[in-house]
């Protein structure tokens, strides 16, 4: 089984090692911009004291330069010739090499002062050096030397330790408080389930809220028409049964002459004919239901089919039921190919076009036809010319069991269940279902199916 991990401990974790980064980054980039200001102010100091030396310099010679350096132990001071040849250092080296190739030299000769510093690779300091060019020719160079920033780290290693332990701790034990602050509206959320749109915290939980909210609904729609079901069921079949009990208990104890029994068994047929069609729609349901669960959609079988064919056979099928009520069945059948189910498919005509019959009247005509859209998507209609349907019931008429006219559905033996299954059917596939109608003229309604993915073979035949 999967370890879940906590979302609290998570943000903690994250928000610690963010405190831990921004301390190291903070004090590193400090230590670094520091060190340029320490560096660019010790040139500028060494600048301040050139000058003055050379004040003093071209005032009294070499021997200002003797009563000058005492007072600034931590200097150099040297002189240098045009050609490099040390004429004075104050650190009393002894025989200096030539400083003629020296950066600081170089650019004090071109241009009458330089800077330049340089890194001890034994002693681990730098050195800063100023050189100016006198009225005389001679360079006179200052040089301070600067303890190493590496040095100064190492030196101040264990204050700053100490500081960064301590900010890391002060930074853990915010983040938790932050933490259980920013998760205990998740948490709370739980408790509110009923109306759980109205305590959503953040904006980013608003679609999971809905999601929740949804589904809560959902399931409580699916249990009250599960109930309703199971309610307009056991009616349906209380019915017919309460018949055949009562006709059959006359005729078991004798209450029927018998010239009256051929009637009452037909009555009897009559019921059971009508309480086996209602169980065969129950089940059809209730395998289209499973069939649009996701572990089920195997079992839905996708393929071409000729649907102007199955028009043409469910036309000449219900040739003889239409003329026992009177009603024509007319079909305009253009090639048209559709992806699905061959038998749910014709489930979908069958029912609609039974539909037109029964709910028509003597005399009248239903028109059945098929093709393809300008958009390549197949379509098919039934049209007749009944009794029509009133506006306030044509959003309901594909609910389960109901009916627009129960008393004239129950006498041509319909279950109410008809247009339920076409609605499953055409959600199966895919497709859209449109429905006009006006009392007293007539209905159409009409199934638009999504444009087909065809073999090769398939747009052949097609196109022919």
């Amino acid at each position: 089984m999967k370890r879940i991990e906590s979302m609290a401990r998570r943000i903690w974790k994250c928000l610690t090692l963010i405190a831990l980064v921004c301390v190291l980054l903070t004090a590193l980039g400090t230590a670094v911009l520091f060190h340029g200001a320490f560096g660019r102010q010790l040139d500028q100091d060494l600048s301040r004291t050139a000058r003055a030396v050379a004040v003093a310099y071209d005032s009294h010679g070499v021997e200002a330069l003797d009563d000058y350096m005492p007072m600034q132990d931590s200097l150099r001071l040297t002189l240098i010739q045009p050609d490099g040849t040390v004429l004075y250092d104050s650190s009393n080296a002894g025989e200096l090499e030539n400083h003629l190739n020296r950066p600081e030299v170089q650019a004090a000769l071109t241009e009458g002062s330089g800077a330049a510093t340089r890194k001890s690779r034994t002693v681990g300091y730098e050195t800063h050096y100023y050189a100016l060019r006198m009225s005389d020719g001679n360079i006179l160079r200052l040089a301070d030397d600067a303890d190493d920033l590496w040095m100064s780290y190492t030196q101040a290693l264990p204050w700053l330790a100490g500081g960064i332990l301590v900010m890391l701790v002060l930074g853990a034990l915010f983040a938790w408080w932050l933490t259980r602050r920013l998760v205990r509206p998740i948490t709370c959320m739980a408790d509110h389930l009923d109306d759980i749109e109205a305590y959503v915290p953040y904006v980013e939980l608003e679609p999971l809220a809905y999601t929740v909210q949804q589904d809560r609904k959902l399931r409580e729609d699916n249990e009250t028409m599960r109930r309703e079901f199971t309610a307009n069921v056991s009616h349906e079949l209380k019915t017919p049964l309460t018949s055949i009990s009562g006709f059959a208990e006359m005729i078991e104890t004798g209450m029927v002459r018998p010239e009256d029994i051929p009637g009452f068994a037909k009555r009897i047929h009559k019921e059971a004919r009508r309480m086996i069609s209602l169980v065969a729609d129950i089940l059809q349901l209730s395998e289209l239901d499973s069939m649009r669960d996701e572990d089920r959609k195997k079992d839905f079988v996708v393929q071409p089919v000729h649907l102007d064919e199955l028009v043409q056979d469910v036309a000449a099928n219900m040739t003889v039921n239409a003329k026992k009520n009177y009603v024509t069945v007319e079909s305009d059948a253009r090639p048209t190919v559709v992806m699905g189910s061959s038998d749910l498919l014709s489930e979908l005509i069958t029912n609609l076009c039974d539909n037109a019959v029964r709910y028509n009247r003597p005399g009248g005509h239903v028109r059945m036809r098929c093709g393809t859209g300008e958009d390549g998507c197949p379509w098919f209609s039934v049209e007749d010319n009944g009794i029509g349907i009133p506006k306030e019931s044509q959003t309901r008429v594909f609910e389960r069991f109901y009916r627009v006219d129960k008393s004239r559905s129950k006498a041509t033996g319909g279950t109410g269940l008809g247009l339920a299954i076409v609605k499953h059917i055409a959600m199966l596939h895919g497709a859209r279902i449109d429905l006009k109608s006006q009392v007293g003229t007539g209905t159409t309604i009409r199934v638009t199916f999504p444009k087909p993915d065809l073999p090769a073979q398939d747009k052949a035949a097609k196109n022919k």
